[in-house]
């Protein structure tokens, strides 16, 4: 659908062709004719789908076809409510854009940086607060923000904000706003706590739903290594040397894990900078600005952090950590293969995170092929009375001597979790020395032998 047949008005379309769009997003098309009506939304979408201008080109249609309420020339009109800064900055870059004859003003609410220029600038008067919600209750508190004049309040990434614990927040923050405005809420899933704070803030919603979460583009060649999860480092570095990746993003499940990521790959030479809560505005400011301009080739980044980030031509995104949430794999891979290109994405598969890749499997209907061009691992587990120390108790050097009078090494009872399963191997009792024996080169891990009563591993998994 074009711009031009959804009514916005003139001064809009004028700078939407200024920024060279012409043609609606699916999420555009659906949202924009209920929101222009008044109506409430209910959007469920993909970061990159547009849903941006989805809210932002009715909320600037409003501010062009109805005047301001008497008395009010100070007063915020809109209130958008977004998870991160990166993400606000953007929203708010958006409104500049599409509002660039209107004359709108905005303000920038978010923490980790001085209060003061915010404060100036809600006290000269706004047009729209795009805002996170923890400072945005900070500066109410302190008597700063005035929500008594908002027509329209969006929440955006609603399901970030609850992975973040903004939901107390949020429900502070709406209880003074006028109940009759509008509202419209974007999420990329919608669970039960969101569907919650759906029904309590939205009236009559129009539901849309676009990109459903089970679809993979088609651009992503998808592929995942099985790797000991003390191995997988090496295996990255590997990677990120041979294939080789030009702009890629690492995904880890915490904090630490994204800075002892960054180290492994310094210490393999290649450049690499972390993004996540722990980090200053200004670190992370400064890791996306040398990831856009190339400076650096690999960012490792937290699920929360990277929300929000916009950076064309991703080549590829590696899974470092299999996320707990199918949805998640989603929303990590489709940050490659946007606007029509090509790109991949790898995961690295650890023994217990299979039953997390076969729910992500489930989700997606289809198998991810298995890569098995792995290098040879170095890595030594150091042992204590048998057992490996600080390691899958199948992680041994690919290098260790075999010694065919070792004593067979027998069940432990306090052998690590999964020990007693099939294709995990087991702990070795107190005092016998385990026979050391050469790993898979695909699995990382002993081939099995006959006999002994042991079960075979499946064929496809290996774990």
């Amino acid at each position: 659908m074009q711009f031009v047949q959804l009514e916005l008005s003139e001064p809009i379309l004028r700078a939407l062709a200024t920024e060279g769009y012409s043609v609606a997003t699916p999420v555009q098309a659906q949202a924009i004719p209920h929101a222009l009506k008044g109506r409430d939304v209910l959007g469920c979408a993909q970061t990159g789908t547009g849903k941006t201008a989805a809210f932002a080109l009715p909320i600037l249609h409003r501010f062009s076809s109805t005047p301001r309420a008497a008395g009010s020339a100070k007063r915020a009109r809109a209130l958008i409510l977004c998870p991160t800064r990166e993400l606000a900055s953007q929203i708010a870059e958006s409104f500049r854009a599409y509002g660039a004859n209107l004359h709108v003003r905005q303000t920038l609410v978010f923490g980790g940086v001085n209060q003061n220029p915010q404060v100036s600038s809600l006290c000269r008067g706004t047009d729209v607060i795009v805002a996170t919600p923890g400072r945005l209750l900070d500066l109410m508190n302190q008597g700063h923000v005035d929500l008594s004049g908002i027509e329209v309040l969006v929440l955006d990434e609603a399901d970030r904000m609850l992975d973040m614990g903004f939901i107390n927040d949020i429900r502070r923050v709406t209880a003074k706003i006028p109940k009759n405005r509008q509202t419209m809420l974007f999420s990329a899933t919608i669970p039960r706590e969101i569907r919650q704070l759906a029904d309590t803030l939205l009236r009559d919603p129009a539901t849309i739903q676009v990109a459903p979460v089970a679809a993979t583009a088609d651009g992503i060649e998808q592929s995942v290594y099985f790797v000991d999860k003390g191995n997988k480092a090496a295996l990255l570095a590997h990677l990120v040397q041979s294939l080789p990746m030009f702009r890629t993003i690492v995904f880890t499940r915490t904090k630490h894990g994204a800075d002892r990521v960054v180290r492994h790959l310094h210490a393999s030479g290649i450049r690499s900078e972390a993004i996540h809560g722990n980090k200053s505005q200004n670190a992370r400011e400064r890791a996306l600005s040398n990831f856009r301009s190339n400076k650096i080739p690999v960012l490792v980044a937290t699920d929360i952090a990277s929300r929000g980030i916009d950076v064309d031509g991703i080549t590829h995104v590696v899974n470092y950590d299999i996320s707990g949430e199918p949805e998640t794999y989603i929303h990590r891979i489709g940050r490659t293969a946007r606007a029509g290109a090509k790109g991949a994405a790898i995961s690295l598969c650890a023994p217990d995170e299979v039953t997390d890749l076969k729910a992500i499997e489930r989700l997606i209907r289809r198998s991810i092929p298995v890569k098995t061009d792995q290098p040879t691992y170095a890595r030594k587990a150091a042992t204590v009375g048998g057992a490996t120390h600080g390691s899958h108790p199948q992680e041994r050097s690919s290098h260790a001597p075999r010694q065919p009078h070792a004593p067979r090494p027998r069940p432990h009872a306090h052998a690590t979790d999964g020990a007693n399963k099939p294709g995990l191997g087991a702990g070795t009792r107190q005092g016998t020395t385990p026979r050391p024996q050469p790993r898979h080169p695909i699995l990382g891990k002993a081939p099995r032998h006959s006999g002994g009563g042991r079960s075979r591993p499946t064929a496809r998994r290996g774990w």
